[in-house]
């Protein structure tokens, strides 16, 4: 079923079919449904119990649709004060009390907070090429045995220290699972 512009559909969980209002700026580019049940297959559907930092929250798609599926605590980062208060306005309507957002920019984030999680969601604005830039404070925020789900425009290729778990295309946007590793030699593709 096909959703309006300014709004997307949560697709699992407690807040199956429930929308997700935001406003409609530059760089707000909401995962798709496919791209959303695909990584949530590759994720096992069940987030209970497991913690989760959607880093560049935008329409709050990844972020909501991990609390949907019963993830215990999701922090979501939103420096767009627009889009920030489209958020609260989303988890006041669901009533998603184990969401937790923090109007900031991602890498003043992972500079001051120390928190650790079990999943990473890392979707930033394509125009800005930041996972670079952010891919490597991350591992002092990732749980032992955590993920990393990445978003790009262009075909990427993480340096060695990360492992390609799964990774898939969809239209115009690569996707992937990462996990960290001590191999150097272990970045295999787990190619869909």
């Amino acid at each position: 079923m096909a959703v309006a512009r300014g709004k997307v559909r949560i697709i699992g969980g407690q807040w199956r079919s429930r929308l997700l209002f935001f406003p409609e700026i530059p760089d707000l580019r909401p995962t798709s449904d496919r791209i959303r049940e695909t990584v949530f297959n590759w994720l096992g559907q069940d987030l209970s119990g497991l913690t989760c930092l959607d880093l560049f929250a935008g329409s709050g798609a990844l972020g909501f649709e991990a609390a949907s599926r019963g993830a215990i605590y999701t922090v979501m980062i939103e420096s767009d004060i627009q889009v920030f208060r489209a958020l609260q306005e989303n988890k006041f309507k669901l009533q998603a009390s184990q969401v937790e957002l923090i109007h900031a920019n991602a890498l003043s984030f992972l500079r001051s907070d120390t928190r650790q999680f079990d999943v990473i969601f890392l979707d930033p604005p394509f125009r800005l090429d930041l996972i670079p830039e952010v891919l490597p404070l991350l591992p002092l925020h990732l749980e032992n045995n955590g993920l990393i789900y990445i978003e790009t425009q262009h075909a990427w290729r993480p340096e060695p220290r990360w492992r390609i778990m799964r990774n898939a295309k969809a239209g115009a946007v690569h996707y992937q699972l990462l996990e960290m590793t001590t191999d150097e030699s272990s970045n295999l593709s787990g190619d869909v």
